[in-house]
């Protein structure tokens, strides 16, 4: 597309306020929105009438949540609906959380600009070298992350941000990125194989197994013994691990995998926590 027709597409895309999912855009139309955000920002201010216009955002919480199910199909889906909250510099417990959006895109600008992509923790080194009085914790980022995911209503993917991941994979499972070797999951040792963080990437494997369940193992130890007890032989199986708490990558492929399998029971084993 033209960039002409991006800016329109663009301005088209902050007056429809139905638009409220997280598209997968290219690095031309996230720059184009976030130009447009900038330009309506300045219409404003410099209006016969100026203000600080409020950045709206997709409201996240789970009241504005649903789900959807499939009429044909088993396949459900939850959604946020139309609803709105607002990053403003006028009420002084969101004014930082307002500059901190504006910053942030500018710096995923200079990202996408680069063709270059970071993960969220490289992201916050950038941050706190340029802005330190603003994100002084990866937190800072990461809810910031939201925000603008929230205002542009796109992939934090498309932002440049890549998902660092620390899952790991094994058992009856062959895989195989474009252009690359098939994988087999089952002989790759004790360790496993390591999940990539490019959500692109995963979306894109080839994916065959006769497993008969998906098991999804809390503990990195726990994985790796049942891996050298090659449990996946005994019971046919493919085993995943996220090493405690998981990752966007990680449940991103642990979804890839539900979706290119859907009557694979998915079993989690997790140590019990006394309360």
């Amino acid at each position: 597309m033209e960039p002409a027709g991006l800016f329109k597409s663009s301005m088209r895309f902050f007056s429809d306020q139905e638009l409220c999912y997280a598209d997968i855009l290219t690095p031309q139309e996230v720059l184009a929105r976030i130009q447009v955000a900038v330009l309506n920002f300045l219409r404003i201010l410099t209006s016969s009438t100026p203000a600080i216009s409020n950045l709206p955002l997709i409201d996240r919480r789970s009241s504005n949540s649903g789900v959807n199910r499939g009429i044909l199909t088993d396949v459900s889906w939850i959604y946020l609906s139309h609803s709105f909250c607002t990053r403003s510099l006028m009420r002084a417990n969101a004014a930082e959380a307002f500059v901190r959006v504006w910053k942030l895109m500018e710096m995923c600008s200079q990202i996408l600009l680069q063709e270059k992509r970071v993960t969220q923790r490289e992201l916050f080194y950038k941050l706190l070298c340029d802005s330190p009085a603003y994100f002084p914790t990866q937190l800072h980022v990461n809810r910031t992350i939201q925000d603008v995911v929230a205002l542009l209503r796109c992939s934090r993917y498309s932002l440049g941000i890549m998902a660092s991941s620390r899952g790991l994979v094994a058992g009856r499972l062959l895989l195989q990125e474009p252009g690359d070797e098939v994988v087999d999951c089952a002989a790759c040792g004790p360790s496993g194989y390591a999940i990539s963080g490019d959500l692109n990437l995963l979306q894109k494997l080839t994916l065959k197994t006769d497993a008969r369940y998906i098991i999804v193992v809390e503990k990195h130890a726990i994985f790796q013994r049942l891996l050298e007890d090659r449990v996946f032989n005994h019971f046919p199986s493919i085993l995943i691990t996220a090493k405690g708490y998981p990752d966007i990558a990680t449940r991103y492929f642990l979804h890839r995998i539900s979706e290119e399998f859907p009557n694979l029971p998915i079993l989690g084993l997790v140590d019990c926590l006394q309360c």
